[in-house]
């Protein structure tokens, strides 16, 4: 009977040993962030690796071995595409080497597409102000009562 666990433990050992392989030795790629924006918000980006987002965001990725490229797009405007560079600096034996991306954030400036009407922009005009009414109106319209001995002028009349 010792003999058949023996085995048993045995071959579920080496069956074990069966499903190892060297990439669980291998380093995971490390995801970082990359910040995206645009002019006017609210556009749509959309990265190269896959991952987007509607600006203004933060996205994660996968650090790539090389460049990639950040695609922005929305209603009325032109597609804009950005390339980010990735430098990797070295790192230490048991660290990853540390990753910088060029541009950051990655900022894209839509123009409006041709045959879009441009924004209509309101223009706030002043109030004019209203005629006040004042108590020297009516006083003109009635003729003077002074001591002058001369008669009071005639409203329209011209001089000669």
């Amino acid at each position: 009977m010792r003999r058949v666990i023996a085995i048993a433990v045995a071959g579920a050992g080496l069956a074990g040993c069966s499903s190892f392989s060297m990439d669980s030795f291998k380093l995971a790629a490390p995801e970082i962030p990359v910040q995206l924006e645009s002019v006017p918000t609210g556009a749509d980006a959309k990265t190269s690796l896959g991952p987007g987002c509607r600006t203004p965001c933060t996205v994660q990725v996968p650090a790539p071995d090389a460049g990639f490229s950040v695609t922005f797009t929305m209603d009325k405007y032109l597609p804009a595409t950005i390339p980010v560079q990735v430098i990797r600096n070295t790192g230490d034996f048991n660290s990853s080497p540390p990753v910088v991306m060029d541009p950051s954030p990655v900022v894209a400036e839509l123009q409006p597409a041709p045959g879009a009407p441009p924004k209509a922009v309101k223009h706030m005009r002043p109030k004019k102000p209203k005629p006040q009414k004042s108590a020297a109106a009516p006083a003109a319209a009635a003729p003077a009562t002074t001591g002058s001995a001369f008669p009071a002028p005639v409203p329209g009349a011209a001089r000669q």
